[in-house]
């Protein structure tokens, strides 16, 4: 496993702020507020400041930067491949499995279904739809689990064009610190 090189303050800004406009799959909120809304369910729900920095970058596959550089990759798996070089191997491995995460909360929780907007049930379906047993046992075995759907919770909730978005200066904080830690 390589050391990421730190993504930087301006560089996560210059990302966050690039996606502003960009439409999320017919959700009624952009991909920024989308971004800043999953980072802020996060830190309301206690997450430590990885999740929050890897909550805020999650759907970051879909910026054109990093779309140029991971051509015809899925969102997620074009997103864990930035993160693990610029941010870290959890935050690569969580951001790699929020979609399997909808696969298996669908194959898991009978309620989770209905929570789904119609978007994300349509993308579902590409998406290969609910795990089987065999996949439901292998995800839910990994540590790193419970992480994942978690971010996947929030994910799904941070579609209100009215709702809170955690602001810049945090997430830059939260990410300084996980910055700070791993020099340690």
């Amino acid at each position: 496993m390589t050391t990421p090189t730190p993504l930087t303050g301006e560089e996560l800004t210059a990302l966050v702020d690039g996606l502003a406009g960009l439409p999320y799959g017919g959700e009624p909120v952009d991909q920024r507020t989308h971004a800043l809304q999953t980072a802020w369910l996060a830190m309301d729900a206690g997450a430590d400041d990885e999740l929050v920095v890897a909550a805020a970058l999650h759907d970051i596959g879909r910026a054109r930067p990093v779309r140029a550089e991971h051509p015809g990759l899925p969102h997620e798996v074009a997103g864990a491949e930035f993160a693990r070089r610029r941010v870290g191997e959890r935050a690569a491995w969580v951001i790699a499995r929020h979609v399997p995460a909808k696969r298996y909360l669908v194959a898991t929780d009978p309620a989770y279904h209905a929570l789904l907007s119609p978007a994300s049930v349509a993308s579902l379906k590409v998406q290969g739809g609910p795990m089987d047993e065999r996949e439901v046992a292998e995800f839910a075995a990994h540590p790193l689990a419970a992480d994942a759907v978690a971010l996947r919770r929030w994910d799904d909730a941070a579609k209100d064009p009215d709702g809170p978005r955690l602001a810049m200066p945090t997430l830059l904080a939260a990410h300084a610190r996980c910055v700070a830690a791993r020099r340690v």
